[in-house]
C-alpha cells in the first residue's frame, strides 16, 4: 500500500502553503501535486516548487486543472466553461502515486474554498483520505482563523497532523497549538530570498518530527 497522501491547506490565501509544501517535499523526498492551479501568469506553483528542492527523487505532476483566472476556483472555472470534478481529481491521484513515496497535494486557498456550486477543498481532502497539515501565517486576526479551520478539521474528523507557521508579525503559536490541540511541525521564518538551500535547512530542522507525527 502507497503511503497515505499528505494535504495541505489552511486559513486562507497567501498565508505560505507552497513554501510549507516545498519544505515537507524536501524532507520526505515526497512527489508533489497541486490538482488546481487557478491563475497562471507563467509562474504556477508548481514551478516554484521545482525551483525550491534539491533532491533528484522527488516528481513534480502536472495539474489536473489549470485555470487562467487568479480567483476562487469555482469562478475561474466557470469562466474557462470547466467543471472541477472531484472524482476526476482521485482518479488522477490513483494513477500518478508511487507505491514507495508519500504524495504532498497542495491545495489552492483556504480550507473552505469553493471547487465547484456544492463542494469544497475540504470535500476533497475527505474523498482522497489525505492526512492533513495546517498552515497558519501569524497576521493581526491569525488566531480566529486558524481556530476557526481547526473546529471545522474537528467537526468533519479529519486526519490532522499538524501545524506550520509562517511569518513573524507576532508570536501567536503556542496558543493556537494549545487552544486547537493540534501539534506545532515547525514554524517557517520570514526571508526575502527563498532558496534551495533556505527550504534544505528548514527541512532538516522538521524532519524527524513530521516522520513521527505522520505514523
Amino acid at each position: 500500500m502507497p503511503p497515505i497522501p499528505i494535504f495541505i491547506t489552511g486559513t486562507g490565501t497567501e498565508i505560505g502553503k507552497t513554501i510549507v509544501s516545498a519544505i515537507v517535499t524536501e524532507a520526505l523526498h515526497a512527489d508533489y501535486w497541486k490538482p488546481i492551479q487557478a491563475g497562471n501568469e507563467g509562474d504556477t506553483d508548481a514551478l516554484r516548487i521545482k525551483a525550491m528542492i534539491s533532491n533528484h527523487e522527488s516528481v513534480v505532476h502536472n495539474t489536473a486543472y489549470e485555470l487562467e483566472l487568479p480567483a476562487s476556483p469555482h469562478i475561474a472555472a466557470r469562466k474557462d466553461d470547466v467543471f472541477i470534478d472531484l472524482d476526476h481529481i482521485c482518479t488522477s491521484l490513483s494513477q500518478i502515486r508511487s507505491n514507495k513515496k508519500y504524495m504532498i497535494i497542495e491545495g489552492v486557498g483556504g480550507i473552505m474554498v469553493p471547487l465547484n456550486e456544492h463542494e469544497f477543498v475540504i470535500d476533497l481532502v475527505q474523498k482522497l483520505n489525505a492526512k492533513v497539515i495546517l498552515v497558519s501565517r501569524n497576521y493581526l486576526g491569525s488566531i480566529n482563523h486558524s481556530l476557526l479551520t481547526a473546529a471545522l478539521c474537528k467537526q468533519r474528523k479529519l486526519n490532522v497532523a499538524g501545524w506550520f507557521f509562517s511569518d513573524e508579525y507576532m508570536n501567536y503559536e503556542d496558543e493556537i497549538v494549545q487552544w486547537s490541540g493540534f501539534p506545532k511541525i515547525g514554524s517557517v521564518p520570514y526571508v526575502e530570498t527563498i532558496s534551495k538551500e533556505f527550504v534544505l535547512a528548514e527541512a532538516a530542522k522538521i524532519k524527524t518530527k513530521l516522520i513521527q507525527l505522520l505514523q
